[in-house]
């Protein structure tokens, strides 16, 4: 068994590499399902339903200023503005405040590594690197070893505030969660019982998630979303995001969004593309090799991420058609890790912690994903135009969310039981629908506390208390106007 670390059980496959060694035996699945069940006795499922927020609990908008430190402040009105959109607006962008409030909740302490901000939106489509279109978690920015109940807690509060924002009655959000947490019981129950290669190799590609849906409306979204993701490549954003200037290919500005560098930090980028080679395997090191640099830009991307460091850079390959867009994104210490470790590092590089978790929770990856550290900042670098896309949550009626939260809650249990502890959290969920009904109490309670913070951040906009960019919100179709 690992040692707990702050009443947590971290499992060794996700420490540090020293933990690794093939003459040592692990604890065998039978054991680590029993070590599960009996885990019931100290935390019966049914407290894992149970939202209410702690007297001194932290006020959201403290939370989102004190993680607005080290942005650009230029763009923190726009980070406001999106979050301001909506209540699912706020929530994907407050990783930083629903980590505060599940940490101090009941759990049974058994630690994966986990995406760290598994809302519904963070899952989409991406290319393999054969070229296949495949569906999982895409996001992960705050992966970290973290207790699998803190995943799930997210998704389901997502999908709770996404079904109401959809015009879906209480009781068809929680039919959604239900089909959500179900499917992540039986995920990770038939993959604990699989060959551990096995589980490690099993994914979703279109053709498999148009079979795993039910409802025409969802097999019709997935059709719409995978054409669209198709389209989405390096040579098609070509004309979107460039020109001819000067006999040269430039990437066009569109203030505040794109802009361009200074000289200085061109070179420095630059020289951080260089050292971000030798974190990728030789073979794609070798392929990526023949490209050349032509441009660097700052691109503002998400909610959560506005204000933080973004890149995208074009290179061109044997001929001008030949091009390849990377993006880097600076990484920061994850929300979670303050509850997992306290003040002690971890990880020495935050990029190299989002690239290996990112790895570890997908089963197929982007095979250019690396890292890299420009001046002072860290950063993990990956390509900007592979066939991302993701399902229209405005777009979908309630049936098809219902389907679809199935079909998340799979890829989400996919991902926990990719890395350890699959065996110990069948253990712990069963057959029976009593994770399912907690949760779904969890999740009605939580959507009303994401409602009540939206509002927070509301009046925290009206009394000057934070900026907000009007052109983001008109963009957004936010009905919001400051006084």
């Amino acid at each position: 068994m690992a040692d707990p670390v702050g009443g947590h059980v971290v499992l060794p496959s996700v420490q540090s590499e020293s933990f690794f060694s093939l003459r040592q035996r692990p604890i065998s699945r039978e054991e680590r399902y029993a070590m599960g069940r009996g885990l019931r006795e100290q935390v019966p499922r049914r407290e894992l339903g149970v939202w209410s927020p702690e007297p001194d609990r932290a006020d959201p908008v403290e939370l989102i200023i004190e993680s607005h430190q080290g942005r650009v402040p230029e763009l923190i009105p726009i980070r406001v503005a999106r979050m301001l959109s909506s209540p699912y607006g706020f929530l994907r962008g407050t990783a930083i405040v629903m980590a505060a409030d599940v940490a101090g909740l009941p759990s049974t302490g058994i630690m994966p590594v986990i995406c760290g901000d598994a809302h519904l939106g963070n899952f989409g489509f991406y290319a393999s690197p054969e070229g296949e279109l495949v569906i999982d978690l895409n996001d992960f920015d705050e992966a970290h070893p973290g207790c699998w109940e803190w995943d799930l807690r997210r998704l389901v509060a997502s999908i709770w505030v996404a079904g109401r924002e959809n015009g879906a009655r209480e009781d068809q959000c929680g039919d959604a969660v239900a089909s959500c947490v179900a499917a992540y019981r039986h995920e990770v129950r038939f993959l604990a019982d699989e060959p551990l290669l096995k589980r490690a190799y099993n994914h979703l590609d279109v053709e498999r998630l148009q079979g795993a849906a039910t409802e025409k409306s969802l097999q019709k979204e997935i059709e719409r979303a995978a054409r669209r993701a198709r389209r989405r490549t390096s040579d098609r954003a070509l004309p979107r995001f460039t020109r001819e200037h000067a006999g040269q290919r430039q990437i066009v500005e569109e203030p505040p969004l794109i802009t361009r560098l200074p000289a200085e930090e061109y070179d420095a980028v630059a020289q951080g593309l260089d050292d971000y080679l030798s974190t990728i395997p030789p073979q794609w090191r070798r392929t990526l090799g023949g490209y050349t640099l032509i441009d660097i830009a700052h691109k503002v991307v998400g909610v959560g991420s506005v204000g933080l460091r973004a890149y995208i850079a074009l290179l061109e390959g044997s001929s001008p058609s030949d091009v390849v867009f990377l993006q880097l994104k600076q990484a920061r210490r994850s929300v979670l890790a303050p509850y997992v470790h306290g003040d002690s590092a971890w990880h020495d590089h935050q990029g190299q912690r989002v690239a290996e978790y990112q790895q570890a929770l997908q089963t197929v990856s982007d095979p250019l994903l690396g890292w890299t550290t420009v001046g002072s900042r860290q950063y993990y670098v990956r390509q900007f135009r592979n066939m991302k896309g993701t399902i229209g949550l405005d777009s979908i009626d309630v049936a098809a969310l219902t389907d679809y939260a199935g079909i998340v809650g799979h890829l989400l249990a996919k991902g926990h039981a990719r890395t350890s502890g699959a065996s110990m959290i069948a253990g712990y969920v069963g057959s029976s629908d009593k994770l399912d009904q907690a949760m779904c109490r969890f999740a009605a309670g939580y959507a009303d506390q994401t409602e009540a913070d939206h509002g927070r951040l509301v009046e925290a906009v009206r009394h000057g208390e934070l900026p907000v960019d009007q052109d983001a919100l008109d963009i957004a179709g936010s009905t919001f106007r400051p006084r």
